[in-house]
């Protein structure tokens, strides 16, 4: 938490260190075999535009997972760094005088996500992924006045460590998809 002024502080949330290492590495763990089975089968595509393709992936990921929210007396926001284009994912702000209700909604997997409703009926998601979620919510309520007891996160942390332990075994299969490839000595 650091002081703007005598009056004002904010708070940072970054999305979780286990939700972007485990969403990074499942990225890598999909993609990185392509241009070397590519080349093994003599796919149209050549390996070269594979890893080009595989490289703007992942930045594009790096961005999408570098988001921010930053809670203050006057607003909440959803931010991105500077380094990451506006027509790409551009935040949103909400000062807290326009919340009008945090309203529920069931997602496609049966979920259950929040959305600040506005004074002007505009809709925005209330981050879950955030390091930090039951802090972030005790400042909504104090900052709002609505009721979050009710309100936890979409995953849990134990769904997002089961799908890293089953990604690392997705590299451990890579690993040897790679290595049965260049066995075969079709790749230099």
């Amino acid at each position: 938490m650091t002081a703007n002024s005598a009056d004002t502080s904010s708070s940072v949330f970054r999305l979780s260190p286990l939700i972007r290492i485990t969403l990074l590495s499942l990225y890598i763990a999909l993609t990185t075999p392509l241009p070397f089975l590519s080349q093994v089968t003599a796919a149209p595509v050549p390996p070269a535009l594979l890893w080009v393709g595989i490289i703007i992936g992942f930045i594009a990921l790096y961005a999408a997972l570098s988001e921010r929210v930053i809670v203050d007396d006057q607003e909440i926001q959803v931010t991105y760094p500077q380094w990451v284009p506006r027509f790409f994912r551009k935040g949103w702000s909400l000062p807290w005088s326009e919340v009008k209700q945090l309203k529920p909604r069931t997602t496609g997997q049966g979920g259950l996500v929040y959305y600040f409703l506005s004074q002007e009926g505009k809709a925005y998601l209330l981050p879950m992924r955030v390091a930090g979620f039951a802090r972030l919510v005790k400042l909504v309520q104090e900052k709002t006045g609505i009721d979050t007891t009710d309100v936890y996160p979409l995953a849990q942390p134990w769904m997002y460590l089961i799908l890293l332990g089953l990604t690392l075994l997705l590299l451990l299969v890579d690993g040897w998809a790679i290595a049965t490839a260049l066995g075969q000595g079709n790749i230099n």
